[in-house]
């Protein structure tokens, strides 16, 4: 088990061996085990998955930008998938800052109504949509991102 409070801030960056996937229903949209995962104090991991390992002829590029103190500045994708179309349902840094450079380029993604899956295990999404972190069965919370975190 893996404790969330057990994780550092400012956060970390790291490679992980574990099969990560996307799927939007059966509609496989990422698979990789050349993910990696940001690890912060209270928050599940995120896992950012490297370009050719998913199906970018899905994702469009939009011109939402927003700005994390420790990786830079964020872009925003959104999937299109026959009538689906999901906006700003990933993310990525084009350009981060020297200690997560070896996440650039790569996408991380918003579970709900997409699914993520960690070696074969159904990851729940982190609660109030705001930071995209993956809560599996092998960690502990309580996780940040509900209204009764906001003072965390």
């Amino acid at each position: 088990m893996e404790s969330v409070w057990d994780y550092p801030r400012p956060p970390r960056c790291e490679p992980t061996a574990k099969r990560v996937q996307v799927k939007l229903g059966e509609l496989v949209i990422a698979d990789t085990t050349l993910a990696y995962r940001v690890l912060e104090t209270s928050h599940p991991p995120v896992y950012y998955i490297p370009p050719a390992d998913i199906r970018m002829d899905l994702l469009e590029a939009t011109p939402r930008r927003t700005y994390c103190e420790f990786k830079g500045q964020a872009s925003y994708w959104t999937l299109k998938a026959g009538d689906t179309v999901l906006p700003n349902v990933a993310w990525s840094y084009e350009d981060p800052t020297p200690g997560f450079a070896a996440i650039k380029g790569y996408l991380a993604f918003y579970l709900e109504p997409l699914e993520g899956f960690v070696d074969g295990e159904k990851a729940q999404p982190q609660p109030g949509r705001f930071y995209g972190g993956w809560i599996t069965q092998d960690l502990v919370g309580p996780f940040k991102g509900g209204p009764e975190s906001q003072g965390w």
